[in-house]
């Protein structure tokens, strides 16, 4: 507990029986006491001793090493694209289209996710499922939602205009002009062909306007494969022997 006192107020009601020809209940009056709860509360030995071996197994779990780290990776480290943030792109690609492939027979054309959602660094060294937890604490699950070409351009627009290191997986690319206006756009090398509609994978957050991404609002259909991102991460660490991520030019600015 904190050192700041935590005060509950544990309200007495006194019933008043007043008798009448029709006997009633009623409120007479209303007191309070104001009791302090510390820290200077000493905890119960048994319970300590109970749940301890539990907590032990717990963090054992947590900080087996599934893989190597050769490097250090941040959502910093780069203007339009992060190492981390395209780990975590590509790694929501590779877990998630064979289960959506299985069940549509359709392919995910790219996914996005959002540069804030990353709430941690990946250091050099061993890589476990508590590294999961501390870059995605979120319980975020992955949705694929189907866009028209309109959605996929104002999607675009917005990548333009904020500027920002959002997540992309590597099977889509977007370059800016020098003066910030999108030069071209393209996904899997084609560009964006107005009587297509795409698959986008996203999270349930951002899938819902999280971020202001308004334009996945909507879409013409969505399809939830019940994946959590964190959960991705831990399958995909446990696939692998040594994680490869950088910066490259899947969003870049000339």
């Amino acid at each position: 507990m904190r050192n700041n006192s935590k005060h509950f107020v544990i309200f007495i009601t006194i019933v008043s029986f007043i008798s009448c020809n029709n006997s009633s209940d009623r409120l007479s009056s209303i007191s309070g006491k104001e009791i302090n709860i510390t820290d200077s509360i000493k905890g119960v030995d048994s319970l300590k001793k109970f749940i301890a071996p539990y907590r032990e197994h717990i963090e054992e779990v947590l900080d087996a090493p599934l893989a190597y780290n050769p490097t250090y990776l941040n959502k910093n480290d780069g203007k339009l694209n992060s190492s981390i943030g395209n780990l975590m792109a590509d790694v929501a690609y590779a877990e998630s289209n064979p289960i959506f492939n299985k069940r549509t027979g359709k392919n995910i054309d790219f996914v996005l996710l959002n540069h804030g959602g990353i709430r941690a660094v990946m250091s050099k060294g061993n890589v476990s499922r508590r590294t999961a937890y501390e870059i995605m604490p979120f319980e975020n699950q992955i949705w694929i939602l189907e866009l028209s070409a309109d959605k996929i351009k104002e999607l675009v627009a917005y990548l333009a205009k904020n500027k920002t290191a959002h997540p992309i997986s590597k099977q889509a690319q977007l370059v800016l002009n020098a003066n910030g206006t999108v030069k071209s756009f393209t996904v899997n090398g084609k560009p964006i062909l107005e009587s297509e509609t795409y698959f986008v994978a996203t999270s349930d957050f951002l899938a819902n306007g999280g971020d202001h991404m308004d334009f996945f609002k909507d879409p013409i259909s969505k399809t939830d494969i019940n994946y959590l991102l964190r959960n991705e991460l831990i399958d995909y660490f446990e696939k692998i022997d040594t994680i490869k991520a950088g910066i490259d030019n899947r969003f870049i600015k000339l």
